[in-house]
């Protein structure tokens, strides 16, 4: 007998199909929310609601990469080369941001979503900004190479904040908007909620 497709699964797929659309969509200005990103929640939503590792960790990471291979070759002709330099650091703490769905996000709730887009903020914000650093980033008062002690570091970390700020305010709203639909999907066809242990 043949197994038929498990509907949760396409609706989860579905919702980070639409979350790297909008981040391609973000990253040339060609909506009306750019300048902030849908990459942390939809790590937090992945890592949530799949169930199999395998699929938690290596859904959104496939997603991010396709989109990131959409805008450096398409938008950006290039530019980049095939990846942008540092992007294995990004891809790791991407991967730290969907564990932190998995074990933040066993219960959804608004609490739970707010912690764990906060955690996931201030996390991309240090680790990102101290890759920064570590491969002499530039300092952007006076654009000579950060100093290689503390205050060098302090200063990467400052100058991020805006950047910060952007991930922050665009995980809390995807966040919102993913989670919100799918626990209000769930609520109105049970077939979503039931089919939790397959995911």
């Amino acid at each position: 007998m043949k197994q038929s497709v498990n509907p949760r699964f396409l609706v989860l797929l579905s919702f980070i199909g639409l979350m790297a659309a909008m981040r391609v969509a973000n990253s040339v200005d060609l909506s009306p929310v750019a300048h902030f990103t849908p990459v942390g929640a939809m790590a937090l939503f992945g890592g949530s609601y799949f169930t199999n590792r395998w699929k938690a960790f290596g859904l959104p990471l496939l997603t991010l990469w396709l989109s990131d291979l959409v805008i450096n070759g398409l938008l950006l002709d290039g530019k980049y080369g095939l990846m942008y330099d540092g992007w294995y650091w990004i891809y790791g703490i991407f991967a730290l941001i969907v564990w932190f769905g998995k074990t933040l996000l066993q219960k959804v709730s608004v609490k739970n979503v707010l912690v764990a887009s906060l955690v996931a903020a201030l996390s991309h914000w240090m680790l990102a900004d101290t890759s920064v650093w570590l491969a002499g980033g530039t300092d952007l008062r006076t654009n000579l190479p950060l100093s290689r002690d503390f205050a060098g570091w302090l200063q990467c970390i400052i100058q991020g904040i805006p950047y910060m700020r952007n991930f922050l305010a665009g995980t809390l709203v995807y966040s919102a908007l993913l989670f919100g639909c799918f626990e209000w999907l769930q609520t109105r066809y049970p077939k979503l909620a039931l089919a939790r242990v397959q995911s």
